[in-house]
């Protein structure tokens, strides 16, 4: 069970492993992009090239649902980001249980978005739990626990490829140590959440250190972004670089050029646009220098561009209508 292109990787192992996979469930096919094209899921794109019975069930809380779920006959149902919260009776039906493939440490980062929130707050390690399912939210006894380091410029899209591929490989293990492999309770009082994501968590307040941001705009991918406004066109930040007081000397040769200090500079100002240089005042003495940036309705292009097409000079400010 399982929708985005993070539990394909586990899918294709268990059939490499030569599991019997006798059932594919996964979301819906939706609408998506220009034109709203119906487009199937990446799990379903895989299932079907394989040759699986894929289902999709609109509703999974209700007799017809559970009938079919059962119908499978299933040793072991395997869940990764289906999307769902599956209702208890699902879980009593396999005859060895059902398990996830959850892409954080246990019982920190319970929740929809646990790539997400582990990068935006600044966290230098994350990983891999397989758990027994209980109908409350990730709250299972452990199975097994694999951890990886969270790389200094990692966004996270370039995180899930790798959770994805260790996440494959612990499912595997697990399923071959599963005789073996004592569960262990989480401990409650460490749990942390990673909530859904909402549009307005991408927002950019531009009072935050600049490392504090940095880290939104690395998080935050593919969705919402993280984003702010110039000239009340909305403005979304790709990649940057923070930067403390004495990385802007090279940058900013005289005050005349700035036209103020940049400790007395507003937070969204622009302290530099010129060149491929493109600094941006933030909080707590700190400043952001712009490398990768998309306005409205249009591709991403270089600081250069944005400058040169926008006509930036020091002295505007981001996140100003």
């Amino acid at each position: 069970m399982g929708t985005p292109q993070a539990a394909v990787p586990t899918l294709r192992r268990c059939l490499a492993d030569g599991h019997e996979v006798v059932a594919v469930w996964t979301q819906p096919d939706r609408p998506s992009g220009r034109g709203n094209k119906v487009s199937f899921s990446p799990v379903k794109e895989f299932a079907l090239s394989r040759g699986l019975p894929v289902y999709q069930p609109q509703r999974i809380k209700n007799e017809e649902a559970r009938q079919l779920f059962a119908s499978h006959d299933a040793d072991v149902a395997v869940v990764v980001a289906y999307g769902r919260i599956l209702p208890e009776e699902f879980l009593r039906t396999p005859a060895r249980g059902s398990i996830n493939v959850h892409f954080s440490l246990l019982p920190r980062y319970r929740g929809a978005a646990p790539a997400n929130w582990a990068i935006v707050n600044g966290d230098t390690e994350t990983g891999v739990t397989t758990m027994f399912i209980e109908p409350s939210l990730d709250t299972g006894p452990i199975l097994l626990q694999r951890a990886t380091n969270i790389g200094q410029t990692e966004t996270e899209p370039e995180l899930m490829r790798r959770l994805a591929e260790i996440g494959a490989e612990a499912l595997s293990e697990t399923l071959a140590s599963l005789d073996e492999i004592t569960p262990k309770p989480q401990d409650d009082s460490l749990a942390t959440f990673a909530p859904i994501l909402k549009k307005e968590d991408g927002l950019i307040d531009w009072r935050m250190p600049a490392a504090a941001i940095e880290r939104r705009i690395r998080g935050l991918q593919p969705w919402p972004n993280a984003y702010t406004t110039y000239n009340s066109r909305g403005l979304t930040v790709w990649k940057a670089q923070p930067l403390g007081c004495g990385d802007l000397s090279p940058l900013w040769p005289t005050r005349r050029e700035v036209g103020a200090l940049q400790g007395e500079a507003q937070a969204g100002e622009i302290l530099v646009a010129r060149g491929d240089e493109l600094v941006v005042q933030c909080g707590e003495g700190t400043a952001l220098r712009m490398l990768e940036v998309q306005p409205e309705a249009r591709k991403r292009i270089t600081p250069r561009d944005f400058i040169n097409g926008l006509h930036v000079k020091v002295g505007d400010r981001f996140g100003k209508e």
